[in-house]
């Protein structure tokens, strides 16, 4: 989800680039409204990937909580951590413009994020500056919703509330700033 969500953001290039994007912004759409449907999009696409991930997951036998409560906790994740990638891609292209910095920016975005996370490695085996960096990563929260509830004996180190709450904190002020910058990509 983060490698598609982190690339939402070239979209607004080619529209700046087409033409389609002034349309938006003369629209009386405000743009706090446009930056959240950007946002919403990214997470109906990120509940697709859930989708394949959850049914490779069933072939491969991987023992999931299947039961609604959780499987509703991993969507509503994965949905917030696509709005908040892309929104976070979305600012990265506000201030690039072009297609050719973005795509260097989005892979050097991409790596950072997914490095200093815990995806790979667990924060206890992490040193102490990783440790710090990875706690201020969002993507360090949204996979530990994630893994805690889908996964039949994962273990959530900050407890799903800390996990949403910083995620949404996250998600709130990028939406802020994206909305800020929305018509700057114009200039």
């Amino acid at each position: 989800m983060l490698f598609v969500a982190i690339f939402y953001g070239i979209s607004v290039i080619w529209e700046r680039d087409l033409g389609i994007l002034q349309k938006f912004l003369v629209s009386p759409a405000s743009r706090y409204a446009l930056v959240l449907g950007r946002a919403l999009s990214a997470g109906v696409r990120g509940l697709s990937q859930a989708f394949i991930v959850y049914v490779l997951a069933f072939i491969l036998g991987v023992h999931l909580h299947l039961d609604l409560g959780n499987t509703t906790i991993v969507l509503m994740a994965i949905m917030m951590g696509a709005a908040i990638f892309s929104t976070f891609s979305l600012i990265a292209a506000c201030i690039v413009k072009t297609r050719e910095r973005f795509m260097g920016a989005g892979q050097v975005l991409t790596m950072l994020l997914f490095f200093t996370s815990n995806a790979i490695y667990p924060l206890s085996m992490m040193p102490p500056w990783l440790r710090s960096i990875s706690r201020m990563n969002p993507l360090t929260y949204q996979i530990d919703a994630i893994r805690s509830t889908m996964i039949v004996g994962g273990q959530s180190i900050f407890g799903s509330g800390v996990d949403f709450a910083v995620m949404l904190a996250i998600l709130a002020l990028l939406i802020v700033i994206a909305t800020k910058l929305y018509p700057n990509i114009i200039n």
